[in-house]
């Protein structure tokens, strides 16, 4: 058995943490630079306001139906996940954090009601993080996955499944007739790996409904779709063909890419931002254990703007692989000098770790590089706790420049609200 705990409407439910106002309020997060809308709440939605919609679009409803645009703050939003999922982790004896505010949990050996142990670990973790959260147990991944789609509908949509199902939905506990209704009810892209293109082919052959793709023979799903497909189908009848995945996979590759809040045109500002980008990239493979063989960098104007349009990358391999961020900012560097063309309007850039393996330990190395010595992984491992513990950019390259947060290719966030829980300057004060 699994249960899936997830967030609901996770951003906006963060920021609602810290301002109660906005409860009852129509409120959308948007992307990097504030273009588009990436959270909605459940009034937002209830307004029209697609997934994805552009905030010039529906920046006019700010006026006529009260709604608030704040920007991304993904620091406070990681670290409430965190306080989310150490909670959540309490309801079996295994996790797999699935994403930012979805987490799996294995329920093997869990003894009593898993309808109530979910409605106990929803309480709580409202109680203690202040996140509402969706629960759905079922006997495969797939499986809970739905439950919790038909949890949250039912919470939102009253009269759309039974009032019991809402919140916590276990689809074990169903009686097979209520089990098929509840399918039946379920349109087939609901389904966790159902895309819209397969979910359209699905419809032409007449699979409208979820219960209509787990009446399927999976060996003809193989044949006409794809084996993937036919795991889904298979994971609907409750053979369980996922398994838990108690610790992520290594990435195998990594990038930092971001859209310049304004128009960047020196190569002094791509300089900075080529070396944060690698900087980052660079944390990230000493994170997993890994080393890079080759570096891309890019950078590209907008399409959307009507002036000079130019793009272009270059790769570069490293002489040797390397996790060391002045190995990898040299690189980098070196390929930005070698496409960047004065006279343009960039617009965006980005740097990514390519060829990636297990950082193995050399011996008998006789031609090292300066930056390779054995002493530079210690200086890279002061680095990064000197940042870990005093805040990112505390210590960095000195081609990253001096600038601060506000230099012309950061985001554009003029919506950004405290960080409540990561920053010391913002916490809130109460005072009797």
């Amino acid at each position: 058995m699994f249960a899936l705990v997830d967030g609901n409407n996770f951003y906006v439910s963060c920021e609602r943490v810290f301002r109660p106002s906005l409860a009852g309020q129509p409120v959308v997060v948007l992307s990097n630079n504030d273009g588009c809308a990436i959270a909605r709440s459940n009034e937002a939605k209830s307004l029209g306001i697609a997934m994805g919609a552009p905030w010039f679009e529906i920046e006019h409803l700010a006026q006529s139906a009260g709604l608030v645009a704040l920007s991304a703050n993904f620091a406070l939003y990681g670290d409430m996940s965190d306080r989310m999922m150490s909670v959540a982790a309490g309801m079996g004896p295994g996790q797999e954090i699935y994403s930012i505010d979805e987490s799996f949990i294995d329920l093997a050996g869990v003894r009593g009601s898993l309808q109530e142990r979910g409605h106990k670990v929803r309480e709580r973790i409202l109680q203690w993080v202040g996140i509402p959260c969706g629960i759905g147990i079922g006997a495969t991944k797939t499986l809970a996955k739905m439950a919790n789609h038909i949890a949250k509908t039912a919470e939102r949509k009253p009269g759309s499944y039974p009032a019991s199902l809402a919140q916590v939905c276990n689809l074990a506990e169903l009686a097979p007739a209520a089990l098929d209704e509840v399918l039946a009810a379920t349109a087939v892209g609901e389904v966790w790996g159902v895309g819209q293109r397969i979910a359209t082919q699905l419809n032409e052959a007449g699979v409208q409904t979820v219960l209509d793709l787990t009446r399927l023979d999976p060996a003809t799903v193989r044949r006409r779709w794809s084996v993937v497909l036919e795991r889904t189908v298979r994971e609907l009848q409750g053979m369980s063909c996922i398994p838990l995945e108690l610790a992520p996979a290594n990435k195998q590759e990594i990038a930092c890419t971001r859209s310049f809040g304004y128009p960047v045109t020196s190569l002094n500002d791509l300089t900075e931002a080529i070396t944060e980008f690698a900087c980052r990239g660079a944390h990230k493979l000493r994170r997993q254990g890994s080393l890079a063989n080759m570096v891309l960098v890019f950078i590209r104007t907008s399409p959307f703007r009507h002036s000079p349009q130019y793009s272009c990358s270059m790769s570069i391999p490293l002489r040797r692989p390397s996790a060391h961020s002045a190995v990898i900012v040299s690189a980098a560097l070196a390929g930005l000098r070698a496409i960047y063309r004065p006279g343009y309007q960039f617009a965006k850039a980005g740097v990514m770790l390519l060829e990636l393996q297990a950082n193995l330990v050399l011996q008998d190395e006789l031609d090292l590089e300066p930056d390779e010595a054995p002493e530079q992984a210690g200086l890279m491992t002061a680095l990064d706790a000197l940042n870990q513990r005093y805040g990112r950019g505390t210590v960095k390259l000195a081609s990253a420049g001096l600038g601060g947060d506000r230099r012309l290719w950061s985001m554009k966030q003029e919506r950004l609200t405290p960080g409540y829980t990561t920053c010391w300057a913002d916490m809130p004060v109460v005072r009797a």
